[in-house]
């Protein structure tokens, strides 16, 4: 059972969300009512602290069919996300695992530290087709906890063994940390990373994205990557109407000025819990723009304030949504960014010799 009513700030201190609604699959709901006591029942209780379970699954290869995204295949080293981004899409995944898309999706965590083991395994069995593995596709792999854990660090060793193409999406600095191996992965063809930046507002990013790196510190994470040979793109993700979207082209040329050669875009999406808990945070931190916002969301996905339906879920339908769509255009070409890149390579594909094995003659 959840709470739908707010979590005292004092105890939110540092989270993305406000709340921690039931999660759509819950049967019951706890709410919280005030029995005519002159006392904060919160008082009494701690900050939020981040805990992390550990997890070993059967496999880490996700595949999907979507024909709307760009990849097939994908690996997420840690569920829940600590960066406690509001609008993160990918906070109802929490559900699955029975807690909720608000608090719960920033603090209750878990990681699977035999990852890199499994993919190994799993790249190498019969009839395995290498295509590009999508890594921060759901949860961002270079959040806080990966500084212990160091999940990343040894899947991009297997996939370096491997010779595999991989796609990285990332807000974290701790990506700095592998730009040893990034670079090798990177003078092959065999990778490229997307670097999602917001907003160049402080206080903004501060507010909706409270445990990620400000965006000066991230543009520096573009000029590091790019310095290093290793192609990076700049994601303004999500473009929020009313909100972020004034800020398109100082991003994009913010970004190619940081050693960025390309960038992308993705309008904000609310599925299911995502939804009240963006409202809430306009409401608390933007009361005075919250429900403009809530109309332009509305207008571009057709009246609701989320359409799932393929290519109109991240990119909105509707005048405004055209209108967002040719200003990334103009700005790309502005900026001299090149509007797609080449394919990774699969051609370098091989499965590195175990102890044990019988080594070719040739």
């Amino acid at each position: 059972m959840f709470e739908r009513a707010e979590i005292a700030p004092g105890r939110r201190r540092g989270r993305g969300a406000s709340t921690n609604p039931a999660h759509r699959f819950d049967p019951y709901v706890r709410e919280v009512v005030d029995d005519g006591w002159d006392r904060d029942p919160e008082d009494d209780l701690p900050p939020l602290k981040t805990e992390v379970r550990l997890e070993t699954p059967k496999k880490v290869i996700t595949r999907n069919q979507s024909p709307d995204i760009s990849f097939d295949q994908s690996v997420n080293p840690y569920r829940g996300c600590e960066h406690g981004c509001v609008y993160c899409y990918a906070r109802p995944s929490h559900g699955y695992l029975g807690l909720s898309a608000g608090l719960d999706f920033e603090t209750r965590l878990v990681a699977r530290p035999a990852a890199p083991e499994l993919l190994a395994k799993e790249l190498r069995r019969k009839g395995y087709e290498p295509s590009t593995i999508a890594l921060g596709s759901n949860t961002d792999p270079y959040q806080p906890v990966e500084r212990e854990h160091r999940i990343m660090r040894g899947i991009l060793e297997v996939l370096l063994s491997f010779r595999h193409p991989v796609g990285i999406v990332t807000k974290g600095t701790l990506i700095e940390r592998d730009i040893d191996i990034l670079s090798d992965l990177a003078a092959r063809g065999l990778t490229r990373v997307g670097v999602s930046v917001t907003t160049l507002d402080p206080a903004l990013s501060r507010a909706m994205e409270p445990r990620v790196p400000l965006p000066a510190r991230r543009l520096r994470i573009i000029e590091k990557l790019a310095g290093a040979g290793v192609q990076v793109r700049v994601m303004v993700a999500p473009i929020i109407p009313g909100l972020n979207d004034s800020e398109v082209e100082a991003i994009l040329s913010s970004a190619r000025d940081a050693g960025a050669s390309g960038g992308s875009w993705v309008m904000l999406r609310l599925p299911y819990e995502v939804a009240p808990l963006f409202r809430n945070f306009l409401r608390e931190h933007c009361p005075d723009r919250a429900e403009r916002v809530m109309a332009r969301v509305r207008e571009v996905h057709g009246g609701k304030e989320y359409d799932s339906e393929w290519f109109k879920r991240g990119r909105g339908e509707g005048k405004y949504a055209e209108l967002i769509a040719m200003r990334f255009r103009l700005a790309l070409k502005r900026c001299g960014f090149r509007a797609d890149f080449p394919r990774l390579r699969t051609d370098l594909f091989r499965v590195p010799v175990e102890a044990g094995d019988q080594q070719s003659l040739f």
